[in-house]
């Protein structure tokens, strides 16, 4: 009943209280009470409604005027927008929470005791390839059917973690996986992809296997002449002999050098942050390059040079005259005599800078192209130790590479050639020429 009928139905019985006033004389009093608690119930039905529409209002919406009523109704709002605003804060900490818990490089997994999924992020997603629409809800054990996990949570000791081989059809990877009980019914999957770690381990130990493998056979050799000229009688050896042997000797002394400056040099490049860029004059540090080179060569290839004078970089002078070298050098160990090397430096359509080295040597095929500039990668491991290549100079190039905003590009065809070519983006290359000494 609203204030409305309220006030009728105090009306009406006032009327009845008067017509029998009127008929039989009666006191008044009791009209006069009556009409007053009527009018009273009328004021506290319209307040109760004011305070019913009031809770059913948006939250921002101020309490209404209700009288006596007026400090009750201020607690209660009060107590009310505190309530709100814990709320609010809870919403956003959850909120907060599991955009955190997305982000987490590892997978994350929440589950019931028994094991059902209830909540995963995207890592745990990709990682054990779970589909929001069907494996929430979902036991554990059915997504993973590995028999070693099964006897891992039946174990019930999981303070150490598991590591399981996936196999999927997207490919094989490993997964370290971990059980964790928290709260007072739930459990969490910690999962971790092994993958990136163990290629990692696995470069590490062919790395450490290959540089004992360059180290052996000098070794070997050095070993081998000064036991020989150690246990040979005096007198044994001719002076030629002793001269041969100092002579192999001393190559295998270089040779084992060679390969370890190339290993600092590398390990520097890998591990020492970009040095500071200077304008490089380009054309001069070539011109250094070519010298030595065209020495090595000894006369027994054909050059052709075509150098911009006025083209110039931002860089590391010493890294990149190391990279021009590699990359001179190995177009003499793989060009036979009377072959043709071209090398150019210049700008291109684009506004970027190459450095090529176009020889007509024996190639390379196709399926060894992506792997060139691996550490200690040979496409022919015998021809290569005897023209007396570390097999890191294409790796130290690639690095110098990338660490001056270049491309290293390869083409090559089985027994047409090769084209190495060092292209710097726009960035590195100067504008303006440099000032010439006087």
């Amino acid at each position: 009943m609203n204030w409305k009928r309220t006030l009728l139905f105090v009306v009406f019985w006032s009327v009845i209280a008067l017509a029998i006033q009127y008929r039989w004389q009666t006191s008044l009093g009791w009209v006069a009470l009556s009409l007053a608690t009527g009018l009273l119930l009328v004021i506290r039905r319209r307040h109760a409604e004011r305070v019913a529409r009031w809770i059913l209002a948006p939250d921002d919406e101020p309490h209404p005027d209700v009288g006596p009523w007026d400090d009750a109704v201020a607690s209660l709002y009060r107590r009310i927008r505190d309530q709100i605003a814990t709320i609010q804060e809870l919403e956003e900490t959850s909120t907060s929470a599991m955009a955190a818990g997305q982000a987490l490089p590892v997978g994350v997994v929440t589950l019931t005791t028994d094991l059902q999924i209830r909540w995963f992020n995207l890592a745990a997603e990709k990682q054990l390839h779970l589909l929001p629409e069907h494996d929430l809800g979902q036991n554990l054990q059915n997504i993973i059917r590995a028999p070693t996990f099964a006897a891992y949570v039946k174990s019930g000791n999981w303070s150490d973690p598991l590591t399981l081989k996936i196999n999927h059809a997207s490919g094989n990877y490993s997964l370290l996986l971990r059980l964790v009980p928290y709260a007072r019914d739930r459990t969490l999957l910690i999962t971790r992809d092994l993958t990136q770690i163990e290629k990692l381990e696995t470069t590490r130990r062919d790395f450490v296997a290959n540089v004992s493998h360059e180290m052996r056979t000098p070794l070997t050799v050095l070993a081998g002449f000064v036991e020989t000229l150690r246990d040979a009688p005096e007198g044994a050896l001719s002076a030629s002999q002793r001269e041969q042997y100092f002579g192999l000797m001393s190559e295998q002394a270089q040779r084992m050098q060679a390969l370890v400056t190339d290993l600092l040099t590398l390990s520097d490049l890998e591990t020492s942050p970009s040095a500071e860029f200077t304008a490089v004059p380009i054309s001069p540090l070539i011109e250094t390059a070519r010298s030595q080179i065209e020495a090595l060569s000894a006369g027994r290839h054909h050059w052709e040079w075509q150098i911009e004078p006025t083209l110039n970089l931002a860089g590391n002078a010493s890294e990149l005259a190391s990279a021009f070298s590699n990359l001179l050098t190995n177009a003499i160990r793989y060009t036979p005599d009377a072959g043709t090397i071209r090398v150019k430096w210049q700008r291109q359509a684009d506004g970027r800078a190459s450095f090529s080295v176009t020889d007509t040597g024996i190639g390379i095929a196709s399926e060894h192209l992506p792997r060139l500039s691996e550490r200690f990668y040979r496409v022919d491991r015998g021809r290569s130790r005897a023209l007396g290549g570390t097999g890191l100079g294409l790796a130290i190039t690639k690095h110098v590479a990338m660490r001056h905003d270049a491309l290293l590009d390869v083409q090559s065809k089985l027994g047409q050639g090769s084209c190495f070519s060092l292209v710097f983006d726009n960035a590195r290359v100067l504008r303006n020429p440099l000032p010439t000494s006087p």
